[in-house]
């Protein structure tokens, strides 16, 4: 049985123009298409000034593709502007950002920031304080200790598994994460992953997940996207991609990665020059070809 697309994503492209006169032009994102299959993790990998955030900004209509288009359940929402209209669409399509201390206003106590939920979403819903309790047990906190205390008194983990609590109450269909754990120490990105993913498959909430970290992606993602100076390069089912890297940046991101018991070799030298020749070099020997299957569910940019 055929996964159901939620989210389709169609030859999307943001160009930034800075300077008011003759501005100059920054392509970010340049004509990238995938799709989001509920109940799916997909993770969408690049270093820094990939476009990958860009591609969760747009999404989350925070800013407006140059070109493209954004299908949410068959329907074209790519130039939604009313207030209501977005207010309907943050009912299903949420997000949690790299920092979940800028997420929480400081001056209010968990159960106000909760009911605040309510009060923009959900203002006929009855048995509120019920359904937050069941949210916040659900991601492992508990509501006596939680609720009466202020965002400050909590640690980072405990604030990202809020914003997760906050996503199923809303029942969303589709969570964008930015750069989800990279704040929060390594015992306790396990946790937060493993419940995402248990979260993710038990509730059929799709997951956007943003990151550098190719151990992360693959520990948690069904779909894999590589992102490289605006294009999306490689994608497909993420075991076929780590286990089969064709495009050459792909091959340096994985060949970057760092094996535990193996030293730093000081005499390595690791040059950006280098990579940039070598994607050169493999899209003028694969002219025309474009985006090409190379095997079931595995698709590589061979020509820009």
């Amino acid at each position: 049985m055929e996964n159901k697309c939620i989210m389709q994503v169609e030859h999307l492209t943001k160009v930034f123009t800075s300077g008011i006169i003759a501005g100059e032009k920054t392509v970010a994102v340049k004509d990238v298409s995938f799709k989001m299959d509920q109940g799916k993790v997909i993770s969408l990998i690049g270093e820094s000034g990939s476009g990958k955030t860009t591609i969760g900004r747009i999404i989350l209509k925070l800013l407006k593709p140059t070109e493209g288009k954004l299908y949410y359940n068959g329907e074209d929402i790519t130039n939604i502007n009313s207030k209501q209209e977005k207010k309907e669409y943050y009912k299903k399509v949420q997000a949690i950002f790299q920092d979940p201390f800028s997420s929480f206003n400081p001056l209010f106590r968990i159960d106000r920031i909760f009911n605040m939920v309510f009060s923009s979403f959900m203002k006929d819903v009855k048995d509120r304080k019920t359904l937050i309790e069941q949210s916040l047990e659900s991601v492992n906190l508990n509501p006596k200790r939680i609720l009466n205390k202020f965002p400050h008194q909590l640690s980072g983990g405990q604030l990202q598994r809020l914003l997760i609590a906050r996503a199923l109450l809303l029942d969303v269909d589709i969570l964008i994460a930015d750069e989800l754990i990279s704040m929060l120490d390594a015992s306790t990105r396990i946790g937060v992953l493993n419940l995402l993913v248990e979260l993710c498959k038990k509730n059929g909430m799709t997951v956007l997940f943003i990151t550098h970290d190719l151990n992360l992606g693959y520990y948690i993602s069904d779909t894999t996207l590589i992102m490289y100076k605006g294009r999306l390069v490689e994608r497909g089912d993420t075991k076929k991609i780590y286990k089969n890297p064709v495009h050459p940046y792909t091959k340096m991101l994985f060949e970057s990665v760092p094996e535990i018991g193996n030293k730093w070799d000081k005499e390595e030298l690791f040059l950006p020059e280098t990579v940039i020749q070598d994607v050169k070099k493999f899209y003028q020997t694969n002219s025309e070809q474009g985006f090409k299957e190379v095997e079931p569910d595995h698709m590589v940019l061979f020509s820009d």
